[in-house]
């Protein structure tokens, strides 16, 4: 159903090896769950690393539910190479303690599988997710489709100073 393989948006992405229909479960983001609190200090300690650094990658933290994360960084997780988008043809949905990558829209053969990160908008480090898609409606940073109007205003308050 999909394969692994260098991607145009950032380091490797996954890509349908044949057509997906709508609403279908595609792949599952594993790894080790952790607490929320060792989540946000794998998260912290893997972000300040890969901003120091001229490599490709990520975080990897996966927000399970209120007490607990998935730390998706094992080579084994291939959902861990799924690209954000702006536009995203995938979304998220977390049932029964799993997270799953599940098609929104029908997917061709060879198209890339993306989903929305959702990040909240943080004025003070929004600049630190910055968003490479493509897509007409990108705003340059990887927020959530919830918050991009709020990123909009803030940098329209940078680019008037």
């Amino acid at each position: 159903m999909w394969v692994v393989k260098k991607s145009k948006v950032h380091g490797h992405g996954v890509f349908a090896t044949n057509d997906i229909k709508n609403d279908v479960k595609i792949i599952e983001y594993v790894g080790e769950k952790v607490s929320r609190s060792e989540g946000d200090k794998r998260s912290e300690k893997r972000l300040k690393k890969y901003l120091n650094s001229k490599t490709t990658g990520s975080v990897y933290i996966f927000e399970l539910n209120s007490r607990y994360d998935i730390d998706g960084s094992p080579h084994y997780n291939k959902a861990r190479y799924i690209n954000h988008s702006c536009r995203p043809n995938c979304e998220v949905d977390i049932r029964k303690g799993k997270i799953w990558i599940k098609s929104i829209k029908k997917i061709k053969k060879g198209e890339e599988l993306t989903y929305d990160y959702g990040y909240e908008f943080d004025p003070d480090d929004f600049m630190d997710h910055k968003c490479r898609c493509g897509e007409k409606n990108c705003v340059g940073y990887i927020v959530s489709s919830d918050d991009r109007r709020k990123l909009r205003q803030k940098l329209k308050k940078i680019q008037s100073k």
